[in-house]
């Protein structure tokens, strides 16, 4: 089976409806293989999304011992670019690609497929110990723009913000900038804050949130952990304060989430093609939970 996706699909049910056609005809992984399969994989992309990525591999390449997978970050724009210069099979990205780079793309010769894998939620988060435990999406527009600077303007100790922010090559930095900072304003032209200290992975904003009680940041709730505290987020002070869990991001009440995508260049050897049913097939969306993201059913 050649499964092949258009961009006009709607990118929140694209993985729900290759499931579907998956769960109907999709080759158990003794049928697929019951020959050796053999090759290398190189998917390279976003930072969001490299344990998940990884452990999809680990488990593909644990029931065929002959395939190499490798998985790198970098950010969504990194796994774009590879993807263009012919060093990625596959770009992991927690945005869509720009209609600028699917421009390239067809200069390139070649139309991107996207594969909707996954489900994610960003989480904005602080130490532990700070008192502020929700805010509205405008009060973090507000926040991350520098229009408020200091923390007891929303209820916080008298204290100034710490801005941390992924780098612009990162996914999750677009995605924040035009759902958040821009209040979901396509038009809108808001950046974040000068002061905003642009750090190079989701890691680096968790290790820096879990020392600095001052500092505020957001990444792919996948990195949570109890070293920060994640913050409930409200879409206007008349709704309810959700926080960033599988069953909000799940039912659409947690208002900063959004889905997670695979490109590729269309070319799809029978090791990608397999690997891509995996991921999306009943076993390999078991993987996702587990990596605390969500899955597309």
């Amino acid at each position: 089976m050649r499964v092949t996706l258009s961009r006009h699909c709607s990118r929140w049910v694209t993985g729900v409806a290759l499931l579907c056609l998956l769960g109907g005809c999709a080759r158990s992984a003794s049928q697929d293989m019951a020959g050796e399969l053999q090759g290398t994989l190189q998917i390279k992309g976003s930072d969001t999304m490299v344990n998940l990525v990884q452990a999809w591999a680990e488990a593909f390449m644990e029931r065929h011992p002959a395939v190499l997978i490798s998985v790198t970050g970098g950010g969504s724009g990194t796994g774009i670019a590879s993807l263009f210069n012919g060093t990625a099979d596959i770009a992991s990205c927690s945005r869509t690609m720009s209609e600028t780079e699917i421009a390239q793309a067809r200069a390139r010769g070649w139309i991107p497929q996207e594969f909707t894998v996954a489900l994610d939620g960003l989480a904005v988060v602080v130490h532990p110990d700070h008192p502020v435990e929700r805010l509205t999406l405008a009060q973090l527009a507000d926040i991350f723009t520098g229009t408020i600077t200091q923390w007891q303007a929303v209820g916080g100790v008298p204290a100034p913000i710490v801005l941390l922010s992924r780098e612009v090559n990162s996914g999750t930095h677009v995605y924040f900038k035009e759902h958040v900072v821009r209040r979901g304003n396509v038009k809108g032209t808001e950046e974040f804050a000068p002061s905003a200290l642009l750090l190079p992975s989701s890691q680096a904003i968790a290790d820096e949130v879990a020392h600095n009680r001052q500092a505020i940041g957001y990444y792919g709730m996948g990195y949570l952990s109890p070293r920060q505290k994640a913050i409930a987020v409200a879409q206007t002070v008349s709704q309810p304060y959700v926080p960033p869990t599988i069953d909000a991001v799940r039912n659409g009440t947690y208002p900063i989430a959004r889905p997670l995508f695979f490109y590729t260049r269309g070319d799809h050897s029978e090791l990608m093609q397999l690997f891509l049913e995996f991921v999306l097939s009943p076993d390999g969306q078991r993987i996702v939970p587990e990596q605390d993201f969500v899955p597309l059913r």
